[in-house]
C-alpha cells in the first residue's frame, strides 16, 4: 500500500507539471502575438510623428504661400481697379472733349454766319459738301476723306 501513496503523489505532481506546462505553453503562445503587436504598434507611432512633423511643415509652407498669393491677390485686385479707375476717367475725359468740340463746331459755325461766309444754300462755296458730322469740307473732289468726328481729331 505504501506503493499507492506514492503513486498518487507521482500522480499529482505530474498532473501540476503538466497544468504548469500547459500554462506556460498558453502563455507564450499568447505572449508572442501580443509582443508582435506591441512593437508594430511602437514602430507605427515613430512613422505616425514623422509624418505628424511633416505635415505640421508642410501646412506652415501652405499657409505661407497663401500669405502670398492673397498678398498678389490684393495687389492685382487693386491694379484691376486702378484700370477701371483709369477707364472711367478716359470716358469722362473723352465726353468732355466731345463736348468741347460740339461747342468748337458751333462757334466755327457762328463765326462762319457772322463773317457773311454762307451763300444762299446756306454754304459758302458750291463745292463744298456737308459730311455726316455737320463738317464743311470744301476736299471732296481731291480725295481726301471727311474728317472724322471724335476727340482724336483734334490730336
Amino acid at each position: 500500500m505504501s506503493d499507492q501513496p506514492n503513486s498518487t503523489e507521482d500522480q499529482q505532481k505530474e498532473a501540476l507539471a503538466a497544468f504548469t506546462a500547459t500554462l506556460h505553453s498558453v502563455g507564450t503562445n499568447l505572449e508572442a502575438p501580443l509582443r508582435d503587436r506591441a512593437a508594430n504598434i511602437q514602430s507605427n507611432a515613430a512613422a505616425l510623428e514623422r509624418q505628424e512633423a511633416d505635415l505640421a511643415e508642410n501646412t506652415a509652407r501652405l499657409a505661407r504661400q497663401n500669405e502670398q498669393w492673397a498678398g498678389f491677390a490684393d495687389e492685382t485686385r487693386d491694379g484691376l481697379k486702378e484700370i477701371g479707375d483709369v477707364q472711367n476717367w478716359a470716358e469722362i475725359l473723352e465726353r468732355d472733349l466731345l463736348a468741347l468740340e460740339d461747342m468748337m463746331d458751333d462757334v466755327e459755325k457762328k463765326s462762319r454766319e457772322e463773317d457773311g461766309l454762307e451763300g444762299a444754300n446756306g454754304h459758302g462755296n458750291e463745292n463744298e459738301i456737308e459730311d455726316q458730322n455737320g463738317h464743311i469740307d470744301d476736299e471732296i473732289d481731291h480725295g481726301k476723306k471727311p474728317q472724322s468726328r471724335g476727340w482724336f481729331r483734334w490730336w
